[in-house]
């Protein structure tokens, strides 16, 4: 009897891994890429993409390509071998479903900035409560339907606060500084993860090819700058020349069609035009030598370094501001991902390097 029943386990959260294989299809489906999908994921593929296609509508920051190059992401940390190697390190055949509630409050940045949250909630055999961001409600509430559809399981495991304020066990939050500080306060009483600004840089060289600094751009510019994960800030070495930056990222000359961006970028630059601060613009991104890591939009911060050794040390203090540094070298105690990266993170990648499955298995009642 309780060899049958560990069996059944065993099958129970294979079919869940299952479910979460067929939506990463839909997903790579939904942004394009050559998945063969039977009926019904066919169509909810095209009804995601057709969602995806009128986003920017709802909210004028999620261009179509940015949403498709999310639903890309979450489509290959939804793998089959990600998910399996997932499965095993966190021995998810031995979870059983717990009358736990953990509450997401994400910080709507980017479109389903939340779903990682609600998968690891999930598969730690919790059930979810999402309050939805204003900023991005329709692409995440599809996105539930459709799980929801995949496995009736999940209809009472997860709960879509609307309106009503529900209670929970605990809570994972992501927000402003300022906005950390309001549920430090609000939510102390509970287990609890809370998240803070964060932001990401890269390391340059000199030797980057063309191709490189192509998909280095993806690392700027992806999301306008708006994820923890989209590169704020340049290193390069003390004679390094910004015309091979430059000179290399001038497809995305496109993000100036964007009104909000574009907004910001002329504000910038007025700004910094005005107090002689020393800038390079190439017309769509403005270049400014700062000690700072977090730029605003429309802005690229850079620093000079002499050498790569004390710079890993020095970004290695620097540790809790960042999210995630890239460079085509690895550099001692200093994880980093490759150029055109980051905003592919694995099923691994845990934002403020917090990880979630292993808090969310530590919970227990009060």
């Amino acid at each position: 009897m309780i060899c049958f029943f560990n069996n059944l386990m065993i099958i129970l959260h294979i079919m869940q891994t299952e479910t979460y294989t067929i939506l990463g299809k839909i997903f790579g489906a939904a942004a394009g890429s050559d998945v063969t999908l039977d009926a019904p994921y066919s169509q909810y593929a095209q009804d995601l993409r057709a969602l995806a296609d009128q986003y920017h509508q709802y909210n004028g920051w999620f261009a179509p390509e940015f949403v498709r190059m999310q639903l890309r992401s979450l489509s290959k940390m939804l793998s089959e071998e990600q998910l399996q190697q997932f499965a095993a390190r966190y021995s998810l055949a031995d979870v059983q479903e717990r009358d736990l509630r953990v509450k997401i409050i994400p910080a709507g940045n980017i479109p389903l900035v939340g779903f990682h949250d609600m998968l690891c909630v999930l598969l730690s055999g919790c059930k979810c409560i999402v309050r939805h961001s204003s900023k991005d409600t329709l692409l995440p509430k599809a996105v539930i339907a459709i799980l929801k559809k995949i496995d009736p399981s999940l209809q009472d495991r997860i709960i879509e606060e609307d309106g009503q304020r529900l209670d929970f066990d605990a809570i994972i939050a992501t927000g402003s500084n300022n906005t950390s500080r309001y549920f430090d306060y609000y939510f102390s009483k509970y287990p609890h993860i809370i998240r803070r600004n964060r932001h990401s840089v890269a390391i340059l060289t000199g030797n980057e090819t063309p191709d490189d600094y192509h998909a280095l751009a993806d690392d700027i510019f992806a999301y306008y700058g708006l994820g923890c994960r989209s590169v704020s800030k340049i290193y390069v070495p003390m004679d390094y020349d910004y015309n091979a930056l430059f000179g290399n990222i001038i497809d995305y000359c496109t993000v100036a069609h964007n009104a909000k961006y574009s907004d910001n970028y002329t504000y910038n630059k007025a700004i910094y035009l005005m107090s002689d601060a020393k800038i390079l613009d190439n017309n769509f991104l403005l270049l400014k030598e700062d000690e700072g890591i977090g730029s605003p939009i429309g802005v690229l911060y850079a620093e000079r370094y002499n050498n790569i050794n004390a710079l890993a040390e020095k970004l290695r203090t620097m540790k809790d501001d960042l999210q995630c540094v890239v460079s085509a070298n690895d550099l001692p105690g200093l994880p980093t991902v490759g150029f055109g990266q980051a905003q592919y993170p694995s099923i691994f990648d845990y934002a403020d390097g917090v990880d979630t499955m292993e808090f969310l298995q530590g919970i227990t009642h009060n």
